[in-house]
């Protein structure tokens, strides 16, 4: 088991789904983000966001029953995700977390599962 697996037994389906949200107001905002999503209604890729952290961290397989292997740097090599793009994904998800109220450790164990997936997510120098 990774130990990511334990932070949906330690916050559970809603707090990710409200992370995900929180998330998805951030990119709203952030006109490098925003640029990502070609439609305007950002709920698709929110609910899939939701699915995959609920898996990822524990949670229910739906993302993988639904989509199959998450395979995220092949799903997001169409866009150029450079070391400025990796910030502003990563800046937007700690600004979501920071809404929530975390334990310290869940919140760095999240913290540190994120910082491992923006840097693994950069295909552009």
């Amino acid at each position: 088991m990774n130990p990511f697996q334990s932070v949906y037994e330690k916050i559970g389906e809603d707090q990710i789904r409200q992370l995900t949200h929180y998330f998805y107001q951030e990119v709203k905002k952030n006109q490098e983000l925003r640029k990502l999503y070609p439609e305007e209604d950002l709920a698709p890729a929110e609910e899939r966001l939701f699915l995959f952290l609920l898996q990822v961290f524990g949670g229910p397989q739906t993302y993988s029953d639904r989509r199959g292997h998450p395979r995220l740097r092949l799903r997001h090599l169409n866009w150029k995700i450079d070391g400025k793009m990796r910030n502003h994904w990563l800046n937007a998800m700690l600004s979501a977390m920071d809404q929530l109220d975390l334990e310290p450790n869940v919140k760095e164990l999240m913290m540190g599962y994120f910082i491992k997936v923006a840097n693994h997510m950069v295909n552009h120098e």
